[in-house]
């Protein structure tokens, strides 16, 4: 219930105060004098709503700024509600709860960005919005009617927001958020909700389904696994047996090559060997008989150095003996006689001894000088022979010194060598060298190339038969089924993981499903109780609907009986999403479009007395009417009147209303029974509010 109401500067009041109590309160005066501002101070207070062009128009003519307050009561708290608005268009607005002296801020302002909504305050407080408020109740001036020219499905959302449908609404919304919190909760736990079991189940079929026809492709694939195996295991089998024969074909050629490489150089041994005995043959050739020599040609050289020793002794003995001549020939040119007398002595002599005489002495020199000669050539022809000898001596001492080197004692083991050299010559002039060459022959060389050959024939033996061109086809087709059994192998592991896998996500879905159903069932039961209790169309919503239409039915009927009409009685009735209104007269169904502007207000009037019997749903529990008394003749508003009169019993009852009536027919309420009439009249300073 509205229990003040103060303006300042608000529209035409510039300071006005009023006070309200229960039941019927009448605004009565000349047109434009302020009592229409009612409407907007209360709506604007509450919501920020009114019925002008702008907020600025709020304010009132030379002032700048201007406040409506509104003073209500609910379920016995008291709560105040302002909003204030300068010439900038700036805004300012509280919600406050009265207790004692005190008032206690409940929201402040409109900053719903930061989750701040005074009017949200409100809305919950006293239950409606403006919207449902506008409509349930504030009459315009000239709207009455306007609830019989509504479309029938707005009336019936006017008639759920009377009878407090649209908290079933709230709570219907409450079910779904829950009912999505719980989905959302078990889509966190388990990944999926109740809506996901049909593509579950779908799901589950299609993994069982592949399963099935994959299990079977799986043993195809074993089966043939399996014999390809064992096929693989043969073939490498034999690769086994023949791979070492590539091995031993490779040392076949590279004993091959050893003995050919060995032969070669056995040759060239031998044939060094053949040169070196070639050698010594012809080192030794003739050896023996100039070794044979040497003994006689020492004793020649022995006897001829004799010879030369005693040539050159007697060539010695004539050379002195020229010397001696020499000097007595000197000395006997100097013993000349003079008169057959001595030089000496001074004797006297025939004539001087031979040895003195200077003649004989010059023959006795030709002669030794001749002998001379003749010793000097004599040594000549010794020391040639010397020589001779020496040379011959050297030889035979050479010769003895390289049969010495060669360690040959006689002619006999020299012979022995050249017969050795002429079988070897003859023996590896018949070794083939080449690589077609016959390799038994070449291993007559000697025992390491007969060892080498046995081995060659040991390997020759161990590899005959084997085509290596078949061994690498073999390799090739063990390979080609490696690789065939590698795929098959790959292929059995995709389907074994495939089949593990929707066996692990059957049995993941199986039990998803089975927590579903569960989930399902509740869910269920939910939605059934939103369906059945809290929707607007369920049986609860649709019961209330019918109580409410019975309701307003008859109480407008008794409403239409004290306005004297034809109308006796107002059905109300739902009819699928709509609600229909049903005139009826004594006897006969009066359709609305028949009836005239007097009748149709009247119905518009008894439906709302009607609806504000229900208005206990609501809050506030107001109805404000202005100018209900537009389009009545005179009889109807002293009928009008009656019927108002009778609201204050309405205010006495267990869920008291009240009405706020507004009229410029001031004199039809001077006999009337209502609570308080207040009195609007212009002056200087604005609006002019008198209680009468």
């Amino acid at each position: 219930m509205i229990t003040s109401i103060e303006l300042g500067d608000f529209l035409a009041h510039s300071d006005t105060k009023l006070e309200f109590e229960n039941g019927v309160t009448v605004f009565v005066g000349d047109n434009g004098v302020g009592k229409s501002s009612m409407i907007d101070a209360i709506t604007f207070a509450l919501f920020g709503q009114h019925t002008r062009k702008s907020n600025k128009s709020l304010i009132k003519h030379g002032s700048n700024q201007g406040f409506a307050k509104i003073g209500f009561s609910i379920n016995s708290k008291q709560y105040e509600a302002i909003r204030k608005i300068d010439n900038k268009g700036s805004l300012a607005a509280k919600f406050s709860e009265i207790i004692g002296d005190d008032r206690v801020e409940l929201a402040a302002g409109e900053r719903k960005q930061f989750g701040e909504s005074m009017t949200h305050e409100i809305e919950k407080t006293i239950g409606l919005n403006f919207e449902k408020l506008k409509i349930v109740s504030i009459v315009q001036q000239g709207e009455l009617n306007a609830i019989i020219n509504a479309k029938p499905k707005e009336f019936k959302e006017l008639l759920n927001a009377i009878i407090g449908i649209d908290k079933l609404d709230v709570a219907s919304e409450s079910m779904k958020t829950v009912n999505k919190e719980f989905r959302e909760k078990i889509r966190e736990k388990i990944g999926y909700d109740d809506t996901h079991i049909e593509k579950l189940s779908q799901d589950l079929e299609t993994y069982q389904k592949e399963i099935k026809e994959d299990k079977p492709k799986k043993n195809q694939l074993e089966t043939k696994q399996e014999k390809l195996h064992n096929k693989v295991d043969d073939l490498r089998k034999k690769v086994e047996t023949e791979a070492p024969k590539i091995d031993k074909i490779n040392q076949l050629e590279l004993r091959k090559k050893e003995l050919l490489e060995y032969a070669k150089e056995a040759i060239h041994e031998i044939q060094h060997g053949i040169n070196e005995n070639e050698s010594k043959i012809r080192d030794c050739k003739g050896c023996f008989e100039h070794a044979g020599l040497k003994e006689d040609l020492e004793s020649k050289i022995q006897k001829v150095e004799q010879a030369i020793e005693d040539t050159l002794k007697k060539i010695q003995e004539l050379t002195n003996q020229t010397a001696s001549l020499k000097e007595k020939q000197l000395l006997a040119s100097k013993l000349q006689l003079k008169d057959n007398k001595c030089p000496v002595c001074d004797s006297h002599v025939e004539k001087l001894n031979p040895l003195f005489q200077e003649e004989h002495l010059k023959q006795e020199l030709i002669s030794i000088k001749e002998e001379i000669i003749s010793k000097e050539k004599e040594r000549d022809i010794y020391n040639q022979k010397r020589k001779e000898f020496s040379e011959k001596l050297q030889n035979a001492r050479d010769a003895e010194a390289t049969l010495r080197a060669y360690s040959i004692n006689n002619k006999e083991e020299l012979m022995k060598i050249q017969e050795d050299v002429e079988i070897k010559r003859q023996n590896i002039q018949k070794i083939p060298l080449s690589s077609n060459g016959n390799l038994l022959k070449i291993s007559q060389i000697d025992s390491h190339a007969k060892m080498i050959f046995q081995n060659i024939s040991k390997l020759e033996t161990e590899t005959r038969g084997f085509n290596e061109q078949e061994f690498t086809n073999l390799k090739k087709l063990v390979n080609e089924k490696q690789m065939n059994l590698s795929q098959i192998d790959q292929q059995i592991g995709a389907i074994s993981e495939k089949i593990s896998k929707g066996e692990n996500q059957i049995n993941i879905i199986q039990n998803v499903i089975s927590e579903l159903n569960v989930v399902k069932e509740y869910v269920t039961n939910l939605n059934e109780i939103q369906t059945s209790v809290f929707s607007r169309d369920g049986p609860v919503a649709t019961s209330l609907r019918s109580w409410a239409l019975n309701t307003i039915s008859a109480k407008a009927s008794e409403y239409l009986s004290l306005l004297n009409t034809k109308i006796q009685r107002i059905l109300l009735s739902e009819k699928t999403r709509d609600v229909s209104i049903t005139c009826y007269s004594k006897n006969e169904i009066l359709e609305l479009e028949s009836l005239s502007g007097g009748e149709k207000v009247s119905v518009a009037l008894a439906l709302r007395l009607g609806m504000a019997s229900l208005l206990g749903a609501s809050n506030l529990n107001l109805m404000i009417l202005d100018e209900p008394t537009t389009h009545l003749d005179a009889e109807r508003k002293k009928s009008l009147v009656g019927v108002l009169s009778q609201l204050s019993n309405i205010s006495n009852s267990e869920t008291p209303m009240q009405f706020l009536i507004i009229t410029h027919d001031a004199e039809i309420f001077e006999d009337s029974t209502v609570e308080r009439i207040y009195k609007f009249e212009s002056s200087e300073q604005g609006s002019k509010v008198t209680a009468l």
